[in-house]
């Protein structure tokens, strides 16, 4: 059974916690005032709780694990535990085709060699997407979260009244609503971008499963499969950049949505 990574530790052992605690500690030691580290202990453990649950940071810390079959099946299981039947049932189509190349590419010379060598391209690419499936579905859940109509009619309507606004304080209030409001309105399109950018990345990697497939019955070649092993690697490493393009995007809205009205009473 594998084992499950010390999220909790992982958070405490990142550089930038460490340079934290260490520059509250000084602080504390210089003053001689013991609130500075009361002060960062207190936060240190919030920052714990939050950010060793958040999935994403889980994900990080499961693929630098050491390379093993079992911390590799716990991380694959655990991309697919977030996704519908029907994708999961998707994937496991893409992961039969894999095992049909593998089986063409032992029947050629030095094939077991040549399969042992293809399995981790092969792997590498099926993980691509399921991360790309996972970032579209939480594309997905922002995009039907968002009001892109009501929210260009509000910053409209806030850019009128920080026009009109006599009061200095509140004109200044407004003005920084309507900053983060016009982020808002960029990222919503820039999601909707991305979304179909990577609609077209998942399409792609089927694409080219398939046709590694319908070479490898004929091929005779092993030369040739190092060429198509080429290929699958150059679209892992543009998927993998597409996945951590999302996931910044998807940082940056959690940072900024919070502190943004959701109804009721508002200052005008």
């Amino acid at each position: 059974m594998a084992k499950t990574p010390n999220y909790i530790k992982a958070a405490f052992l990142l550089p930038a916690n460490l340079v934290g605690l260490t520059t509250a500690a000084m602080s504390s030691a210089v003053t001689q005032e013991p609130l500075p580290m009361m002060v960062a202990l207190g936060v240190e453990g919030v920052y714990l709780a939050v950010l060793s649950s958040m999935k994403r940071f889980q994900r990080a810390v499961r693929s630098k694990q050491p390379d093993n079959p079992e911390a590799a099946s716990a991380a694959v299981d655990a991309l697919l535990a977030d996704l519908a039947p029907s994708q999961r049932d998707h994937y496991q189509q893409l992961v039969g085709l894999k095992e049909k190349i593998l089986a063409n590419y032992r029947k050629l010379p030095g094939g077991r060699v040549l399969a042992a060598d293809s399995e981790p391209k092969l792997d590498a690419l099926l993980t691509s997407f399921l991360r790309l499936i996972s970032a579209l579905n939480q594309y997905r859940t922002y995009l039907s979260g968002s009001d892109r109509e009501h929210l260009t009619s509000e910053v409209t309507a806030l850019e009128a009244e920080v026009a009109e606004e006599p009061n200095p304080r509140l004109k200044d209030v407004k003005g920084k609503r309507v900053e983060i409001l016009r982020k808002r309105l960029m990222r919503f399109e820039q999601a909707g971008e991305s979304r179909e950018v990577v609609s077209h990345q998942l399409a792609g990697i089927e694409d080219l499963m398939r046709l590694t497939h319908e070479q490898s019955i004929a091929i005779r070649d092993p030369e040739s499969v190092n060429r198509q092993l080429d290929v699958l690697s150059a679209e892992t490493e543009a998927t993998d950049e597409t996945v951590r393009q999302m996931e910044r995007f998807l940082d940056f809205t959690e940072e900024t949505s919070a502190p943004l009205p959701h109804g009721g009473s508002r200052v005008r």
